[in-house]
């Protein structure tokens, strides 16, 4: 696996959160994601687990109900078919170290589009 970089990946977008591939298999993906402050990933529940490594910056992470405050150092972690999303806070950037088992397939992202394209959080 390749050495995760977070200052030569560092990426944000004034447009939407920033997600910069580390390393793909059939079994996991590796993501850096990089949240201007207010943005998200809307809630979706892929067949997937989850790992939310938090690098920088605070924010939430939703897991099922539950929106679990989050902060340097913090993991969450979220099993699949589970409702999940991530959200900087209004007045922080966010960095975080994404792992998802298996990666998710184009279709469970539906509800990712979906969200981006209405600025729905929980577009559901």
């Amino acid at each position: 696996m390749p050495l995760v970089d977070f200052d030569a990946g560092r990426a944000y977008s004034d447009e939407q959160f920033t997600a910069n591939g580390v390393f793909e298999s059939d079994r996991t993906k590796v993501i850096r994601g990089y949240f201007e402050p207010g943005q998200f990933i809307p809630v979706h529940a892929p067949s997937s687990d989850l790992v939310v490594s938090i690098r920088s910056g605070t924010g939430a992470v939703r897991e099922g109900e539950t929106d679990h405050r989050v902060g340097p150092g913090d993991v969450v972690v979220v099993p699949a078919d589970t409702a999940r999303g991530i959200r900087a806070d209004e007045d922080s950037r966010l960095e975080t170290l994404m792992v998802t088992a298996p990666p998710p397939t184009d279709a469970e992202h539906g509800p990712v589009r979906r969200g981006l394209r209405r600025g729905e959080f929980d577009p559901e």
